[in-house]
Order: structure tokens, then C-alpha cells, then sequence
């Protein structure tokens, strides 16, 4: 059986309507020509004439008179599905939205975000997730809306991302260290005991890439998965732990943060959602809050 052609449905609505196949092709903008084609088309599908000349008009039959009420329905119903979304009022959203992030992200952006989306949108809750690996799969079944991090090939072709700051690593240690006080050399620096920051638990990275022209090697003592026990374990031992600056500024609070002693290249954080919610309106209001506490805020030591 051959698929009906819907746009006879909006066709079928103005010819009942208007009872006359000129006003209804004028209606339409159509010829009266491709009009009376498209009521031919009309009776053969219906297999009823629809409309029949009475006098110098035409009278809708009993099949006519009972398709008008449920055509026209169907017609509003489809032009409201089609329609464009209505302006998004923020003070009356509801809805909940989850953002997947690095430890350092929620103590660092979080009360700033919180407070921007509590002034704007009172019924919209934010909730943080941990992100423990970086696939995307959260992101293509909805069950995360943004995701934040380090752009890279395994987050999937179809992922949009965009750059929120550029951030640069910086060496930290605790209060009254000996790397607190004098020029911070490579030397200096590699000599000590080091925290490698890795979730795969790798005790090399850019760091001893940089280090290595200059015939240097640092002392990993221990591996860890996060930033934010790279830093808990510097404010209580000789440890150096070697994280992102902007990402970690409110975790590195009481401790002694210094520039790299050598050159090592700096990353880009960027905001990550799938291309299914780029015309969504509370989506898009979100993204522009995060992009704007992000890179609003100055890096500081």
C-alpha cells in the first residue's frame, strides 16, 4: 500500500474551510488549476468526492463534513510539532542538568556557576559527576550534558567542543619547602620527590619530556590518579606535585606554587556536548554560563 501524501491534509483543511476550490487555491498559493488536481487526487485517496457542486457552489458531503473536525485538529497539531521553540523563561525552567568534571573543577568554577544559574534560572539544578575516563559515550546517551576537559581524538568525531581557557602547569609545594624559597632550577626542581598525576598510571609525561634534553630525570615517588591527592599529598610531605594552574587554583590554597623551571606546553580546556543539544535554548543558556564564569575568572597563585 502506497504511504498517503500528507500535505494533501493541509490541502483537504482549506478546501473544507473555504468551500470553493478558488479561494482555497488563492489561500494557498496555488493555481486553480493545480487546485482542482489536488482535489482530484483527494477523492481518489478518500474514495468520496469530498465536494460536490450545488448551484453556483460546492457543499462538502457527509464523508466531507465528518474528516473536517479531525483534519483540522491534525493540522494544528502538526504545524505546533513544527513550529519553532517558544523563548526560553528561565525563571520558570525546571530541570536538572549534569556536567562531567575533573576534581578541581567544582572548588575552582562551581560557586561562581551555582550562583550565576540561582540568579538566572531559581528552578534549574546543577549536578556534578566525576570524570574518570574520557569517552563520550555519557555524552551520546544523555545521561551527561556537558562534559569538560582536554579535547582529544577519543572523544568522538561527532562530539562539538569548545575552548573555555588555556591553562599552563605549575609546580606546587608545601609552606616553607625548600623549592619555596630561591630561584626554582631544572636541576633543583628534578632533584627532588615527585607526584605523578595519571589515571592510567603512568609515571611519565610532558613534564620528563622536558626535562630529558637537559639530561635530567625526576624521582617519581608515587602515582596518583587525581589533582586533588597530588595536592593534599604536597600540603603534608617534601612532595612536589606538578598540576594545571587556572583548573586548581582554589585546591592549591596555603601552598607554594612556582612556574616551571623548564618549557612544557600548555593545555586547553574546552566544553564538550553532543550535536543533539546544540539548538536546545536551556542547553545553549548553560553552555554560555560556563563559558562565561570560565573565562571570567583570572589565574592566580
Amino acid at each position: 500500500m502506497a504511504r498517503p501524501d500528507f500535505n494533501l491534509l493541509v490541502t483537504l483543511d482549506v478546501l473544507l474551510a473555504e468551500g470553493s476550490v478558488a479561494r482555497a487555491a488563492k489561500r494557498l498559493r496555488l493555481s486553480p488549476s493545480a487546485m482542482s488536481r489536488a482535489l482530484a487526487r483527494l477523492r481518489e485517496t478518500t474514495g468520496d468526492p469530498l465536494l460536490v457542486r450545488a448551484g453556483r457552489g460546492l457543499v462538502p458531503t457527509p464523508r466531507a463534513l465528518e474528516l473536517r473536525e479531525r483534519v483540522g485538529e491534525l493540522v494544528r497539531e502538526v504545524e505546533a510539532a513544527l513550529r519553532p521553540a517558544e523563548a526560553l523563561d528561565l525563571r520558570t525552567l525546571a530541570r536538572t542538568f549534569t556536567l562531567r568534571v575533573r576534581e578541581g573543577f567544582v572548588e575552582n568554577f562551581g560557586p561562581a556557576l551555582i550562583a550565576r544559574v540561582a540568579a538566572e534560572a531559581p528552578g534549574v539544578r546543577l549536578r556534578f559527576v566525576p570524570k574518570s575516563d574520557k569517552e563520550s559515550g555519557a555524552l551520546r546517551d544523555g545521561s551527561v550534558d556537558l562534559d569538560t576537559g582536554v579535547a582529544s581524538g577519543t572523544s568522538g568525531p561527532e562530539v562539538r567542543a569548545q575552548a573555555l581557557f588555556r591553562d599552563r602547569f605549575v609546580g606546587v609545594v608545601r609552606q616553607g619547602h625548600e623549592l619555596s624559597e630561591g630561584e626554582v632550577t631544572p636541576t633543583r626542581y628534578a632533584a627532588g620527590r615527585h607526584i605523578a598525576v595519571s589515571r592510567r598510571g603512568l609515571d611519565r609525561g610532558p613534564v620528563d619530556e622536558a626535562l630529558l634534553p637537559l639530561g635530567l630525570t625526576r624521582r617519581v615517588a608515587t602515582i596518583v590518579a587525581g589533582f586533588a591527592e597530588a595536592l593534599a599529598l604536597a600540603r603534608d610531605t617534601d612532595l612536589i606535585a606538578t598540576v594545571p594552574e587556572r583548573h586548581t587554583v582554589a585546591l592549591r590554597a596555603g601552598l607554594y606554587s612556582f612556574p616551571l623551571p623548564v618549557p612544557v606546553p600548555e593545555i586547553t580546556v574546552s566544553l564538550l556536548w553532543h550535536p543533539r543539544m546544540d539548538a536546545d535554548p536551556a542547553h545553549r543558556w548553560l553552555r554560555g554560563c560556563v563559558r562565561s564564569v570560565c573565562g571570567g575568572q583570572a589565574s592566580t597563585r
